[in-house]
């Protein structure tokens, strides 16, 4: 008689592969957003990056981006996820631990300090039903994106030594408390701070600490400041594009499920980035005659992080509004209030991460603050109640609130970020020197992005020639 055929363990539709709480859509749809989470850092911001500036930094720029996206990665699973999102040591930080072992990783995602406490009135948040694995690289991807974003402040002169050294301490100790505090049960979690998906988090934190950092930093080059056009802007395009889409994985993944407030995310993220970007464009010709396609980008992306707080929290409506807010608010810092404050013309935010994610992100929370519906906010946030002005929230309180709660996001970023810079000014300077300032990405890195018509046949850097001398034993 023929032996019964043998199932793969990983097929038997039972534990251990296949436990009673695993959800497998929810798990596949938690995976695929996290990796369209993470492709907006690798490769959408490295090509997004690498277009938009001047050719000299199209490379260096491209590699601090895929840089921190790496660097992040040991730092979050040594430590800093449980910081995050792990047990409270403080109202604002979680306890740093490993998370790499299988005995905390094939168990059901939980995070622990996400219980709303008023007394002996106690609601905890909801399981998601799918190992921690999956949360842990869905929240990675998070982290390494803001750091990114953080980024394009300081592009074009910052040391890339201090940038390896600022990216890991950075993470510890600002990102880490901005994500506990508001995502992970901490304090602002708690008081009841609507960030759906990081409108605060990442976005204003980015801006914030980004501006801060160039404040540190100093300024680029008086020519650098006055002629920095784009080298690339079909490779800027496709970069802006993975951004857009990878979206649809940063607010439709953080309900933790493929479920309606999933849907409604994804839907109302394409509604006001559209919406911004249209309306950027309107501005844009108004006054100076001309659509702009690095315009077009700007305004997609505070369309983007406008409705980030609010994705899963708002009707279409509202989208639609907050679209033509983000869409006009940060066009007239960045484009007429920059000209005109003079903190604004000192520092030098190579990109403007300022204007599309710290003011996009602060308008964003605080227009979720106005228009978040109760029905929708019950499918999300633990707190009860929880509902924008615009619905009775208690006469603005949660409006006020919101605003606090960017202000403690701003405060902390500026004074930490501050703080990491100048100690590690006392150990590495902050930026490249005069030479490499003047010559950009061969200096820096002996190496250039393109070798265009007659440029392949130039004479081989001193790097490079080192290189291959010790490689093949002969000097060219």
């Amino acid at each position: 008689m023929a032996a019964a055929p043998v199932v793969p363990v990983a097929y038997q539709a039972s534990p251990p592969t296949v436990p009673d709480w695993l959800n497998k859509g929810d798990n596949t749809w938690q995976m695929i957003s996290a990796a369209l989470v993470g492709m907006q850092g690798m490769p959408g911001l490295v090509i997004l990056y690498a277009g938009l500036v001047k050719k000299k930094w199209a490379l260096n720029s491209a590699f601090m981006a895929l840089y921190a996206f790496a660097a992040v990665m040991p730092c979050w699973v040594l430590w800093a996820y449980k910081m995050s999102f792990g047990h409270r040591l403080l109202p604002f930080w979680g306890k740093a631990g490993l998370a790499v072992s299988q005995d905390f990783l094939i168990p059901q995602a939980t995070l622990p300090s996400t219980r709303y406490v008023n007394g002996n009135f106690t609601v905890q948040a909801a399981s998601p039903l799918y190992p921690t694995a999956t949360m842990v690289f869905f929240q990675f991807a998070f982290a390494a994106v803001t750091v990114i974003l953080l980024a394009g402040s300081v592009l074009g002169r910052m040391s890339i030594k201090a940038w390896m050294a600022f990216v890991p301490l950075w993470i510890t100790f600002a990102y880490s408390v901005g994500a506990f505090s508001i995502w992970g049960g901490g304090f602002l979690f708690q008081w009841g701070i609507m960030d759906y998906s990081g409108g605060y988090v990442v976005h204003l934190a980015s801006g914030a600490a980004g501006f801060t950092a160039a404040y540190w930093v100093g300024p680029r080059l008086q020519v650098d400041r006055e002629q920095f056009p784009p080298n690339n802007l079909l490779l800027a395009l496709a970069g802006a594009g993975i951004l857009w889409m990878g979206w649809t994985g940063f607010n439709g993944g953080d309900p933790f499920a493929a479920n309606v407030d999933s849907s409604l995310a994804v839907l109302n993220t394409h509604i006001c980035a559209a919406t911004s970007l249209l309306v950027w464009t309107f501005w844009d010709t108004f006054f100076f005659k001309k659509p702009s396609v690095i315009g077009a980008i700007q305004g997609m992306i505070t369309g983007l992080v406008c409705i980030t707080p609010g994705a899963g929290l708002v009707q279409g409506w509202a989208a639609l509004i907050m679209g033509i807010a983000s869409g006009s608010v940060p066009w007239y810092t960045m484009m007429c209030l920059s000209r005109i404050l003079p903190f604004l013309q000192k520092i030098d935010d190579t990109l403007g991460v300022f204007h599309t994610h710290a003011v996009a992100g602060t308008l964003g929370g605080a227009l979720t603050g106005l228009f978040a519906h109760p029905d929708l906010s019950a499918l999300f946030i633990v707190v009860p109640n929880s509902r924008g002005a615009f619905y009775g929230g208690r006469g603005g309180v949660q409006f006020l609130k919101q605003l606090v709660g960017a202000s403690f996001i701003i405060g902390w970023n500026v004074i930490v970020t501050s703080i990491i810079l100048l100690a590690i000014s006392k150990f590495i300077p902050l930026r490249m020197p005069e030479e490499e300032l003047i010559i950009g990405d061969d200096a820096a890195h002996g190496e250039e992005a393109y070798a265009l018509a007659g440029q392949g046949a130039r004479e081989i850097s001193t790097y490079n020639n080192m290189q291959l001398q010790n490689a093949s034993g002969f000097e060219l």
